[in-house]
Formats: C-alpha cells, structure tokens, sequence
C-alpha cells in the first residue's frame, strides 16, 4: 500500500492549487487555457482551450447551454481563434462535461469509442424530467437532487454523440501543436480520456481527477484509477487541469492516486469481513478524515465509489442503479 507522500496539511485544496481558483478562463500561456468553475462540486466542471495557428481545439462543455454558452463567449473574447473551434474532445460521457456539445456545430466530436457507447445512453430530457418532478417533491432523496442540481437547466437540451471515437491513443495537431488523446478508462466511468499537450506541459484529466472534492467511481475498477493516476505521474508536466477543482500539479494527482490506495485497501477488509456497505462507507470516510482528507468536499461519494469495488470484489455485473445510489448518497449525508 502506498504511503501518503503528503502531510495532511499538504492534502488541503488550498495547498494543492497552483493557481487562484478563480471563476472563469485562466490564460496559462502559449495558447493553452483553462476554464474553471468554483466550488467544483456537483455539476460544476472545469473545461479547457487548446489553440495554435489559426486552429482551436476545446476540451469538454458544461452542464447546460447557459453556462457553455457563456464560457465559449470568455473563450472569444480571450483569444480570436475561438471564434471557430474545430474539435471539441470529451474526456468523458458524464453531462456535465456533454450537454453543451450541441452549441459547437462545426466541430468534429471526438472521444474514446467506450466514452461515445455511454454517451448515447446519457438523455438529458431523463435529466430534465427527473428534476421537474424533484423541485416538487420534499423527500430527502429529492431534496438531495435539487442541492445538487437545482442551478442548471436541463430543459431543451439536444443529446450528445461523437463524430469519431479512437480506442487507446490518438495523435492531433492543433495547428503545429501535438495534442495527445490518451483512453485511461475504465475508471470513473467507462472509457475515461486525458489529452496531453507535451510541448506546454500541461494534461486535462477529465474527472479522472477531483481535486479538493471526493472522487466518484461509476464505473471501476479501481486498480485502473490507481493505474492511470501513477500514467499522470509519469509525464513531464507543469500544469493539471483536473475534471472538477483548482488547476494543480503532481501534487494533486498523488493526492488522489493515495485516496484511492487507502479506499481500496480499507474497502477491500471490510468486504472480507461482511461489513455491510453504508458501514463499511462510513468507517472508510473517517479513515479518510484521519487520514487528511477532512475538508475535502462531497464526503458522500465515498459511498458509490466503495458499492462499486464491493460489486467488483463479488463479481457482480451489469450497470449500476444510479437513482438508487443517489438515494443512498442523501441518506449518508444525512
């Protein structure tokens, strides 16, 4: 088991930023951005631009057409060559990194093939129902929903797809800038991409990375998350942009990568000793309160992330009831 290369105090989001965590796009030089969105909880994703030449590349949209709307208008105002973005690439299938695709019409759409299967199951009408009906309910599941989600707007939402789907690695150029799309997944989700730019030493990691927030696994195994965590650390890199938190640098991936080391071992001796799950969650989450981990955020999604390596460890398959899950998340965090 890896021991933690970081102090407590070193694991706080304040010591894991290398840049001020600031609402909106971030200029990080030679025509790389990053854009981000405080506080990084639910739904409030970060997104990147890439530009070189007279070329744009765009990493991931935002929850809704509101806020991608908006954040593409930042984009232009910064930087000319944002007035048309070629290629937009999607770290993943989750909507808030999807639902704003639709605003980029004459972008190819490209993502890993796993990512592109998921994505045409993700609806955002389903979304958009399931909320109407939270608003207007008071039980605690519902009141979780609206905590979560209630700040973006679903309604009117086209679905998303892919234009081209890659499986492992693919190479684009961005003008004269090599772009590197490399499938790290199954980890968060199924087909999970990061995109490395090697000359400005910079990766956006999709939510590969939460800094400063408590992972969600949807999808596992861990082992792959463990695996494509120490894959970032092997990069010669100054900059991390992750999925969801301040933009940071190793620092924030090894925070990560030990999350996940102490969750699957602690996770791993619960299952061996029939602990039941809601227990077992609360149990890991003080070790990982002990352990420096106490003012990250979302301290529920331990939950999720421990009944997917339960599933793993017995063998269970098929997709996991989402719904059910956030049900669970809002009694736990009650």
């Amino acid at each position: 088991m890896h021991r933690h290369a970081l102090s407590p105090d070193h694991l706080h989001p304040r010591a894991l930023a290398i840049r001020p965590y600031d609402r909106g796009l971030h200029d990080l030089g030679n025509g790389v951005f990053a854009y981000l969105q405080p506080n990084g909880s639910w739904g409030w994703s970060n997104a990147g631009l890439i530009v070189d030449g007279d070329q744009a590349l765009l990493v991931d949209t935002l929850f809704d057409l509101r806020l991608t709307q908006s954040m593409l208008e930042e984009m232009r105002r910064a930087d000319r060559r944002a007035q048309n973005i070629g290629v937009l690439v999607n770290t993943h299938a989750n909507p808030d990194h999807t639902n704003g695709n639709s605003l980029l019409t004459n972008a190819r759409v490209i993502t890993s093939r796993r990512t592109a299967e998921e994505m045409s199951h993700e609806k955002p009408e389903m979304l958009a129902g399931v909320m109407r009906k939270a608003k207007t309910s008071i039980d605690p599941a519902s009141r979780y929903l609206v905590e979560c989600f209630g700040a973006f707007d679903f309604e009117g939402i086209p679905p998303s797809s892919a234009t081209e789907t890659f499986t492992g690695r693919r190479s684009l150029m961005v003008g004269s800038k090599r772009v590197e799309l490399i499938e790290l997944g199954a980890a968060h989700t199924g087909g999970d991409v990061v995109i490395h730019v090697p000359a400005d030493r910079i990766v956006y990691t999709g939510d590969l990375l939460f800094v400063g927030g408590h992972p969600v696994m949807w999808a596992g195994p861990v082992e792959n998350w463990i695996a494509a965590c120490e894959y970032l650390l092997s990069l010669d890199i100054d900059y991390v942009v992750p999925g969801h938190g301040p933009i940071t640098d190793k620092r924030g991936v090894r925070a990560v990568r030990d999350y996940l080391v102490l969750v699957r071992e602690h996770a791993r001796e619960a299952f061996r000793a029939n602990v039941p799950l809601e227990q077992a969650a609360r149990q890991i989450a003080r070790e990982l309160d002990r352990t420096g981990y106490a003012d990250w955020s979302d301290g529920e999604r331990i939950l999720v992330t421990v009944a997917v390596i339960f599933r793993q460890l017995s063998d269970e398959r098929g997709p996991i009831d989402v719904g059910t899950l956030f049900g669970a998340m809002a009694k736990f965090r009650g």
